[in-house]
């Protein structure tokens, strides 16, 4: 039985792989927040980043008996759902937009129309600019700047070297400011 004060994840996973479904119910509990916010930016449609993530935890579950803790738990989901979403981003060509993505809200509830309006398009350009990045760069730029994930840890998470990360970024942040060279 689980206790109410939040356990470490490396134990939940090693009493997971041990056939603990509620253990494993609480790592899925844990985090298919934050990974299923992750496989929307990255994929931008909805429907698709859920069935990434589920995807993912079914074979975390699967390979739970396999897992030595060598990366934290977390470390080692995220890099899963991550490498689902990049082979289906790999796999569909073309890029599709990321029209479905939620906007943001408006800063102030009382904006004019007009700058609401302008708000709406700059973010719609953004999507289409990000929907134009190698999925190798947008993974690499969504983890770093919407995510806050360090170079060293979207490199572990990607499988790739950390210099290979900040030039990846750095293309990305060039292409998206060429993009976006009109709403500045």
């Amino acid at each position: 039985m689980l206790t109410s004060e939040p356990p470490v994840d490396e134990l939940l996973a090693v009493r997971a792989g041990e056939g603990d479904e509620d253990a494993f119910a609480a790592l899925v509990q844990r985090h298919v927040g934050p990974l299923l916010q992750l496989a929307e930016r990255l994929l931008g449609n909805r429907a698709e980043a859920e069935d990434a993530v589920q995807d993912g935890f079914v074979s975390a579950w699967r390979r739970l008996p396999e897992f030595r803790g060598e990366a934290r738990f977390k470390t080692w989901i995220y890099r899963i759902v991550t490498n689902r979403c990049l082979n289906l981003l790999r796999s569909r060509r073309p890029v599709v937009p990321l029209d479905g993505s939620p906007e943001p809200v408006a800063p102030d509830h009382q904006a004019s129309p007009e700058r609401v309006a302008e708000s709406r398009a700059a973010t719609s350009a953004l999507f289409q600019a990000l929907s134009r990045l190698s999925p190798e760069q947008r993974a690499c730029w969504v983890l770093r700047e919407l995510n806050g994930q360090t170079y060293e840890e979207i490199a572990e998470l990607v499988g790739i070297s950390t210099q290979a990360v900040r030039g990846r970024i750095f293309r990305a942040r060039r292409g998206l400011t060429e993009a976006m060279g009109a709403w500045r």
